[in-house]
């Protein structure tokens, strides 16, 4: 197999998706005109055209931030006892693993700080407000009933 060198970069890249930019499938291409050379990488602020997320197979349902969030947040609500069992029995709190999940969701906004829009920040506040005072507020009726 021969190797073809690139002044640029030295290695080349075979394009082989079937689908062309602007999402409509690709005809069958000879694999010379296939292979394309990579120019150094660009922040993606500075092309022309926004970048578009690939589709993958959750289609236009595919899980993403606020789903994540939402799954942790459903999480701390079972584990403090707001949410019933699957035959609507009711589930103790389970506060370790309660303060866990919420400290999760911190450590998530704490690592995606400037990453996030607007309405992802307020998601999140949210949530973890909410989260926050529905622990304190389990933990002082754990105590009245100790006591």
């Amino acid at each position: 197999m021969a190797e073809e060198e690139s002044s640029s970069s030295g290695f080349k890249v075979v394009d082989r998706r079937p689908f062309a930019a602007d999402g409509s499938r690709k005809e069958d291409i000879p694999a010379e005109e296939k292979n394309v050379e990579v120019a150094p990488a660009r922040d993606r602020s500075t092309l022309g055209e926004p970048q578009s997320e690939p589709r993958d197979q959750y289609g236009d349902d595919s899980p993403g931030f606020e789903t994540l969030v939402s799954y942790l947040s459903t999480t701390a609500m079972f584990q403090l006892g707001l949410i019933p069992g699957p035959a609507g029995e009711h589930i103790p709190a389970d506060m370790p693993n309660a303060q866990r999940t919420v400290d999760l969701l911190e450590v998530l906004q704490e690592k995606t700080k400037g990453n996030l829009t607007a309405s992802e920040s307020r998601l999140l506040e949210d949530v973890l407000y909410e989260l926050r005072m529905t622990f304190v507020e389990i933990q002082k009726r754990q105590a009245r009933k100790s006591k």
